[in-house]
């Protein structure tokens, strides 16, 4: 189901750019505020009861590693439709593609260790990957593809989840202890997003009303992760 999140574009063809850019932003505010709530109300917490304060510095971890990740492979998740990565369009793929395996490795690790904490990750990866993936289909076709090779091929790139989920499932019996310590480092990694690529791409628009817009949809996705875990 996260993969097929690639495949969004084709009902934004017909869509004009200043729409686009409406509905971008305002999922990206809904999605700060999951990954948020989803790293430090469900994640952490549950890292805390297994593996104590030794957690946080796994999310630590985590978030410099996302940093490395990003710095040396040029993984930019470009919410704007005329940011200036275009040319690296092969690259982007590839940088997404290892960005999917890690959320393929996020949601199965979260699932063996409990239905709510799943559930919790697999929802927090969704609402982030939609504003991404409408990014990156532009990106794509801004690149010079057409837009039915752009679509396969972020397809293509997002199956890498699955990669990541089988991986983390037929592998658990022997990395149990891994998986617990993959929990703190996947909330370092969304918080990591949620800082650093996605509260940046807001502050582009602050007027009065497009930050009153922000405050709002972030809240509204702290409040559905409040609600999850009630």
């Amino acid at each position: 189901m996260v993969s097929l999140i690639s495949l969004i574009g084709v009902f934004f063809l017909g869509v004009s750019d200043s729409i686009m850019k409406k509905l971008i932003f305002a999922l990206i505010g809904f999605a700060t505020g999951t990954l948020i709530g989803g790293a430090l109300l469900h994640m952490l917490p549950e890292a805390l009861e297994g593996l104590g304060p030794s957690s946080f510095h796994f999310t630590v971890l985590g978030m410099v590693s996302f940093f490395v990740m990003e710095k040396f492979l040029y993984w930019r998740h470009c919410h704007d439709m005329e940011c200036s990565i275009h040319s690296f369009v092969y690259l982007n793929l590839f940088g997404d593609g290892l960005h999917n395996l890690i959320d393929g490795l996020i949601i199965a690790a979260s699932f063996l260790h409990s239905s709510e904490l799943g559930l919790a990750a697999t929802l927090a990866v969704i609402l982030h990957e939609i504003p991404q993936e409408l990014g990156d289909f532009g990106i794509l076709i801004y690149g010079g593809l057409s837009k039915s090779r752009a679509l396969l091929l972020n397809l293509a790139s997002a199956l890498a989840a699955v990669l990541g989920a089988l991986i983390a499932y037929y592998t658990a019996f022997y990395i149990h202890e891994a998986i617990l310590y993959l929990i703190p480092f996947s909330a370092g990694g969304f918080l990591y997003i949620a800082a650093v690529d996605l509260m940046p791409e807001l502050h582009k628009r602050n007027s009065p009303r497009d930050s009153l817009t922000q405050l709002f949809m972030m809240m509204a996705g702290l409040s559905f992760m409040i609600l999850l875990k009630g």
